[in-house]
């Protein structure tokens, strides 16, 4: 190792240890223990520009373990990224670009929100699936337009985590040689030393995935790092893990190698003492020296090169392959075709239908003219319809096809959706709504990275039937609508279902969730559905055209609502229902739009879902009722399960009386 080197690794672990020390908060051991092989990925491997750090061909380096964000914002401020050493002297501090955990469209660099361990680990995998896939689509001979490499550096706590290891196991099935995971194996976790918890051989556990598997020794010995990533580049056909042996808190005199270098300060002295060991000036806060920023700023030099290059072949790939290159510029804007929406088909009213057919009608008929459109299902697709007819399959080697087969791996499958969407695709996945609970994290990220991902969820309620409680989803609804960024969409026929579709593709700043039914239900008037595209709309009038009642209701509950309406009008009270299938949409309408659909001056409303009731008062008020579900259902046909519960019209009928005091 050269003197140079030595001292930019050093600067590496300085900054992070005086960002943590400022800050009173941080975990300072990791970037400590991990700055060399971090240094030699980004000095003398990984292809960016930091003056644009969107190039599309750019290689993506993925902090999983993300509580070591200051070697990460360390790395970005060296080589030139438009984040100064103010920010990180400001880290973890409100309104800096230096946040605790990375977090994608914030700091100029970062390519993944971190933090919850294992996630980053499996969103590479998505990432590394996109490149595939462009690739293969849009490469021609002489021309690799798509040609970039996913890095990522990753901890015990990621490898412990079960996201990784359903990540790892689909990554080694795909054979994608361009995934290359640094793992920091430094054998230190908050409780202690990683044999408290963890002693399996990882390697073998990573041979037997189908990954290519080396070891470092030593973390600070940076050519045999080097040789290790270059061996894994030269493997085309496994992704690669490498095992850093590394020291948690390197050069800490009383806490290097302890898991008290993990997630605290070193404190003041600590720190002088260990800035003493690396032979830094004891007193120096943030230094950079000159020669640093120099070595580490040519970053920007050979990226803007890179790019030009780039920019050179596509421009020959552009006048040889005209449809080609519009195209992928065209997916990698985010544009959608023109006149794309006029394919989604329409469904005479008067018919039966279950939402999940009609979604997967829709879906065939748009996926034609989206090529960006691909997804699959967590092996559920003939029950959610999410099979793209004659799209071809993802598989080893060949990734021209458009159906993805993501295995019984749904936490893994949401990691992978995000990364296929932070590559400029537009992912769909698909399994029953109950599951949606092992998706839960990789949802939530989604959402906090505005990514608009498209979830399938079918078999949304009781009306799962025979397949019992542990199948039907009662509380899911209200934990989905909870999280803040994502659209739930539950649409009450085919034909909302079609604007649903719509709706989710036009959504360009987070996820989308279209809530569908396993059993048929009748088909409304196209017409009156594309009120849906509000989020809520009057479905039925009053015949006097004044409600004494509201019905509100969602998917297979809206037709029970049109039923009560029935019950109540022969009886003389004029009766409103309200489809409402998406609340987050709804509530974005202006005041006066909500205000005409749910009048103030009508406070006797009736909610009716199928669902756990939490959520509802703010549309049913002080006065309203909810025909709700408080408890798990149970093992019977469907209909039976709605008469037991009171899901019937003649139940909400009786419901809407007792609101109005009659």
């Amino acid at each position: 190792m050269s003197n140079l080197d030595q001292l930019c690794i050093n600067t590496i672990r300085t900054l992070a240890m005086d960002a943590v020390e400022k800050a009173k908060s941080g975990h300072p051991g990791m970037p400590m223990g991990a700055a060399p092989m971090a240094y030699v990925l980004w000095t003398r491997f990984l292809r960016h520009n930091p003056r644009n750090p969107r190039w599309p061909n750019r290689d993506r380096f993925i902090l999983s373990a993300g509580h070591g964000s200051m070697l990460l914002y360390s790395l970005l401020h060296l080589t030139g990224y438009d984040l100064p050493l103010e920010e990180l002297k400001q880290f973890r501090q409100w309104g800096s670009r230096t946040p605790g955990h990375p977090e994608y469209g914030l700091t100029p660099g970062v390519e993944v929100t971190t933090g919850p361990l294992g996630s980053g680990f499996a969103t590479g995998v998505g990432i590394a699936m996109a490149e595939r896939y462009l690739a293969d689509r849009y490469n021609r001979p002489g021309f690799p337009i798509i040609d970039h490499y996913t890095y990522a550096i990753v901890s015990d706590g990621d490898l412990m985590e079960g996201i990784a290891s359903e990540a790892a196991s689909l990554a080694g099935h795909l054979r994608l040689g361009k995934l290359i995971y640094l793992y920091d194996d430094n054998q230190i976790s908050i409780e202690g030393s990683t044999d408290l918890a963890f002693s399996e051989d990882v390697a073998k556990r990573f041979e037997a995935y189908g990954w290519h598997v080396q070891r470092v020794a030593d973390g600070n010995d940076i050519e045999a790092i080097a040789a290790a990533i270059a061996a894994a580049r030269a493997e085309a056909e496994r992704p690669s893990l490498i095992m850093v042996r590394t020291r948690i808190g390197y050069g800490s005199p009383n806490k290097e190698n302890s898991p008290e270098a993990h997630g605290a300060p070193l404190g003041e002295e600590e720190v002088r003492r260990t800035k003493a060991a690396y032979g830094w000036p004891e007193d120096a806060q943030f230094l950079v020296p000159d020669e640093v920023r120099a070595h580490m700023g040519a970053a920007v030099q050979r990226g803007q090169q890179w790019e030009t290059e780039w920019n050179d072949l596509f421009r020959r790939y552009e006048e040889a392959y005209p449809a080609e290159a519009a195209e992928l510029k065209r997916i990698l804007s985010g544009q959608l075709p023109e006149g794309w929406h006029e394919r989604i088909p329409t469904f005479p009213a008067g018919g039966s239908m279950a939402t999940r057919s009609a979604s997967g009608k829709v879906l065939n008929a748009i996926a034609p003219v989206l090529p960006e459109l691909v997804g699959g299902s967590a092996d559920l697709a003939p029950s959610t319809n999410t099979y793209i007819q004659g799209g071809g399959d993802w598989v080893p080697g060949d990734f021209r096809g458009r159906n993805i087969h993501f295995g019984v791996r749904e936490n893994a499958m949401g990691a992978a959706l995000n990364g296929l969407s932070l590559s400029g695709l537009r992912p769909y996945g698909g399994t029953f709504l109950v599951f949606s609970d092992y998706m839960r994290p990789t949802i939530r990220l989604a959402a906090l990275m505005e990514q608009p991902v498209i979830y399938v969820f079918t078999h949304d309620s009781i009306g799962v039937g025979e397949d019992g409680p542990t199948h039907q989803p009662v509380e899911h609804l209200a934990a989905l609508r909870a999280i803040p960024n994502l659209v739930v969409f539950r649409p009450a026929d085919a034909n909302e279902t079609a604007v649903g579709w719509r709706l989710a593709l036009e959504n360009r700043k987070g996820p989308f969730a279209l809530i569908l039914t396993r059993q048929n239900l009748p088909v409304l008037d196209p017409e009156k559905a594309r009120g849906a595209e509000r989020g809520g709309y009057v479905l039925a009038e009053a015949s006097s055209g004044r409600p004494e009642v509201i019905l509100i209701a969602t998917g297979s509950e809206v037709s029970v609502a049109l039923g009560a309406r029935e019950i109540l009008e022969k009886e003389g009270i004029p009766t409103r229902v309200v489809s409402l299938p998406s609340w987050e949409i709804f509530d974005r309408q202006p005041k006066d739009y909500r205000d005409a659909v749910l009048p103030p001056e009508v406070t006797a409303r009736v909610a009716v879902e199928a669902a756990v009731p939490m959520g509802w008062e703010r549309y049913v008020g002080p006065r309203g009722a909810v025909v709700g579900l408080s408890r798990f259902g149970a093992s019977a046909p469907g209909k039976v399960l709605f008469e037991k519960f009171g899901f019937t019209p003649e139940n909400v009928a009786r419901v809407a009386r007792e609101v109005l005091g009659r």
